[in-house]
């Protein structure tokens, strides 16, 4: 299961809507087996393509290096899709290579809800994961407001549905 902060989350989906029509990608480094994710990186998508992305490799590098400085790990690693479901495509499953990661996508198809869904892959297997979105941090969007700090709430996916994700009760 990925426990997200609202404000992680919404940086995200406001990085894959500001790099719509393209697929916008990135990081959320947390620290070394804490699977806590809590530094977001937007990434460049070197390839500018709406069907397809690429972390620059120099920036991949200079990334990964601070993370190892620092002692953290990437948790999250996301990308959007711009015209097709929060699902994994063949290509994004063949370049996962982070095993302990939460691959999330975000699909932004619909210009006015965020399709949010997070997987496990591991040698080519896909499975999806429920994503929990903790209360207490008040954001633009006002989600979480009134919720006492560190209360977790889930975040259903009504993706399994065939909808985008509801914000959470």
């Amino acid at each position: 299961m990925l426990t997200i902060s609202p404000r992680l989350r919404d940086q995200i989906i406001d990085h894959a809507r500001s790099d719509h029509p393209d697929e916008a990608c990135g990081v959320i480094a947390g620290p070394a087996g804490s699977d806590r994710p809590e530094r977001f990186i937007a990434m460049v998508n070197a390839e500018r393509s709406p069907t397809f992305y690429r972390f620059d490799s120099l920036e991949q590098l200079r990334v990964w290096r601070e993370m190892d400085d620092r002692d953290e790990e990437p948790v999250v690693i996301y990308h959007s899709h711009t015209a097709t479901q929060a699902y994994p495509s063949r290509t994004d499953i063949s370049y996962a290579s982070e095993p302990g990661a939460h691959y999330v996508v975000v699909s932004t198809r619909d210009p006015d809800r965020a399709e949010f869904r997070s997987f496990r892959i591991v040698d080519g297997v896909v499975a999806e994961e429920e994503v929990w979105v903790t209360a207490g941090e008040v954001t633009g969007a006002g989600e979480g407001a009134g919720a006492r700090a560190g209360e977790a709430t889930p975040a259903r996916e009504a993706a399994r549905a065939g909808e985008g994700a509801p914000a959470p009760e």
